[in-house]
């Protein structure tokens, strides 16, 4: 699974959980000075979760107030923006002479290399926990500078319409089960990511006809990824009906592929091959024949299907499953040995 990393303060003793979480914001790339009525037992969580370029960060908290002051903006090594998804609480947000009150379902977003406040409450007037969730993007990850996202600090956008939806749906899927995706689809799960929030905030800063030619590219890179990967067991898929989908030429679909240096027919032929490597290298589907795992994700021809996978693994697919199979029945019958008996 993506490396997760989750820190608790209710491991610890009520009159060690503050400070506990004191040393963790101060450990982060934005780090805050606190404050909160609940220090004497501070019941909080977060969950950090690493995409490639960019961190999110699933937070559960008591109700608090932080600052970040200009001596901690100078502590930092590597400048952050930081998109913020209210989940659970009320807030006020401010930065840069502005200042906005939030709701659940709401983004706000900050500069990290600038002075900011930020208070939340959890609802029942601060009786439950608040929560959110936060994406840390490095300057230089997304096609807009800082100073063309200046407009947008401490402002509020919706996370329940539009494009907004779109992006809470992924942070918040992804940081709820981080275990149903692997490492090694990591770099690929930021890099979606960071187009949905940059097409976000492109969106908010200016009219789409208006919008850098950048950030419109990456928006419809973004769309055609997520529909091809929606269609993928559909085998009548192709460059064409994609750009019909999306309303363009089959010729500028390609060009929009030419900068990510590979074709639609490859992204599309890679995409299905590793999701037959992941079901055939999967125990629980074993029964299932080799040529129904192929069908599932669009290769209709037998003999096609064989040609490509051999090509991309150096294995038949057939050979690949027994070789994986092997290699899970040993690991089974080691762990058999080590636990003979039950364990409690």
């Amino acid at each position: 699974m993506v490396h997760r990393t989750v820190i608790d303060t209710e491991q610890l003793p009520p009159t060690e959980r503050f400070g506990m979480w004191l040393d963790l914001v101060a450990r982060t790339a934005a780090p805050l000075r606190i404050r909160s009525d609940h220090q004497h037992d501070f019941r909080a969580r977060a969950e950090f979760v690493e995409l490639g370029p960019i961190r999110l960060v699933r937070y559960r908290y008591p109700s608090l107030a932080a600052v970040r002051t200009p001596k901690l903006v100078r502590r930092t090594e590597v400048d952050f923006h930081m998109l913020a998804l209210t989940t659970n609480g009320t807030g006020i947000a401010g930065q840069a002479g502005r200042e906005s009150r939030l709701g659940a379902g709401e983004f706000t977003f900050y500069d990290g290399s600038r002075p900011h406040e930020v208070s939340h409450l959890g609802d029942g007037n601060g009786a439950e926990h608040a929560a959110s969730i936060v994406a840390l993007v490095p300057y230089g990850a997304l096609p807009l500078t800082p100073d063309q996202l200046a407009p947008l600090l401490a402002g509020r956008m919706s996370a329940s319409e539009g494009v907004g939806a779109l992006v809470a749906q992924y942070l918040t899927r992804i940081t709820s089960h981080p275990e149903q995706y692997q490492q090694a689809d990591a770099e690929r799960l930021g890099g979606v990511a960071l187009d949905l929030i940059a097409t976000m905030l492109g969106r908010y800063l200016v009219a789409e006809d208006e919008m850098p030619r950048e950030v419109r590219r990456r928006a419809l890179l973004a769309q055609v990824r997520a529909y091809v990967q929606r269609c993928l067991g559909d085998a009548g898929l192709t460059p064409a009906t994609i750009a019909e989908a999306h309303h363009i030429s089959v010729r500028s679909l390609h060009r929009l592929f030419e900068e990510e240096h590979a074709t639609v027919a490859s992204y599309i032929r890679q995409l299905r091959l590793e999701r037959c490597r992941r079901d055939l290298a999967d125990a629980t589907l074993a029964h299932r024949p080799v040529q129904a795992v192929a069908a599932r994700w669009g290769f209709r021809d037998k003999a096609h299907f064989s040609r490509a996978f051999r090509a991309a693994h150096q294995l038949t697919p057939q050979a690949y499953r027994e070789l994986h199979l092997q290699q899970a029945r040993i690991v089974n019958s080691t762990a058999s040995a080590v636990n003979p008996g039950p364990t409690y």
